[in-house]
Order: structure tokens, then C-alpha cells, then sequence
């Protein structure tokens, strides 16, 4: 008996490929709550993240047999991901940022002082008032690389651009993040 928590991504969607739905069960464990965090965040709507979520989902498992085993699972889920969110942004005009949570804000060093708290509180709610202003192009490039902390080349996949686009688009929405902190 194969135990799936112990194969990666590829070899549970070679699975997926040839019918396993317990393999690809694993895959939606893996990567639901990454997935429904990036859309809440690109949304700003829960429902419509969580909606999202299981769209993105049912896609995937729609189109299994487009996959190539040469992309990486990861790129392509946040591909469908993305693209589902745009058709909608788009059909509804939604364009709003999620806060982020209050206790990710103050995480970041326990033994701070109060007011080392509440600096750090501030500091984060300027961040999602910037970020919130941004175009939805823009803060859906700086979610991948900044919170999924993905390279430039899985951007690239993700965004089916070029890596000298990516770069460069990275580069000036963090300079238009950094404008509209300034404001």
C-alpha cells in the first residue's frame, strides 16, 4: 500500500493522470488552504475566495490531462488560480485587499514592548492600505513572490511571461507599493 503524503507533486499527478482520485485528493490537501490565502488576499472576499478555491480545484481535476509532466504542479494550480480570479475581477469589478491577520502582524518578535507592537501593527496596516490601491496585476505578482515566496521563474510560469518581464513588473510594483506608502 503507497502512502501519497510521502510522494511529491509529480508523482501524485502521474497518479491523478491514470485515475487515482486518492491521489489527487492529496494534492487538494496539499495546496487548499495556499491557494484559498492567495485568493482571499487577490479577492478580498472570503466567499468568493472560498468559491474560488473550489473552482480552481475543479478545473484542475477538469483538466488533468493537459498537465505536462515537465511543468510543475504548483505553477500550474496557481496558473488556473489566478485566471479564475481575473475572469472574475473583471465580470464583477472586484479589486479590494484582504487585511492580513492581526497576530501574523505581531508576530515577529515576542519579547517586543508594547509599543514595538503597536509600531509593527502600524507599519503593516500602511502596507495593506498600499497594497490595497494597487491594480490587481500588481499585488497579485508581489503575492506570489512575497507570501508563496515563489522564484522569478516560477512567476514567469505562473504568469506565462517572460523572465525579463517578470523582473521588471515585480520591480515596479514594488516601486508603486512604495509610492502609495509614501502618500
Amino acid at each position: 500500500m503507497r502512502i501519497l503524503s510521502d510522494l511529491d507533486d509529480h508523482h501524485c499527478m502521474a497518479l491523478a493522470q491514470s485515475g487515482d482520485g486518492k491521489a489527487f485528493s492529496e494534492l487538494v490537501a496539499r495546496y487548499q488552504d495556499r491557494i484559498y490565502r492567495f485568493l482571499l488576499r487577490l479577492t478580498g472576499a472570503p466567499d468568493a475566495a472560498l468559491d474560488l478555491t473550489q473552482d480552481t480545484f475543479l478545473r484542475a481535476y477538469q483538466s488533468l490531462e493537459r498537465w505536462r509532466p515537465d511543468a510543475l504542479f504548483r505553477t500550474w494550480l496557481f496558473r488556473i488560480a489566478r485566471n479564475i480570479a481575473f475572469d472574475r475581477l473583471r465580470r464583477e469589478k472586484l479589486a479590494t485587499f484582504v487585511e492580513l491577520e492581526e497576530d501574523f502582524a505581531l508576530q515577529e518578535d515576542p519579547a517586543a514592548g508594547p509599543e514595538a507592537l503597536l509600531e509593527t501593527a502600524q507599519r503593516y496596516r500602511l502596507l495593506e492600505a498600499a497594497l490595497a490601491k494597487l491594480p490587481a496585476e500588481q499585488r497579485a505578482i508581489l503575492l506570489l513572490r512575497e507570501i508563496e515566496e515563489m522564484t522569478y521563474d516560477e512567476i514567469a510560469l505562473v504568469l506565462d511571461l517572460n523572465l525579463g518581464t517578470v523582473k521588471s513588473r515585480i520591480a515596479r510594483a514594488r516601486t508603486a507599493l512604495l509610492a502609495k506608502i509614501e502618500r
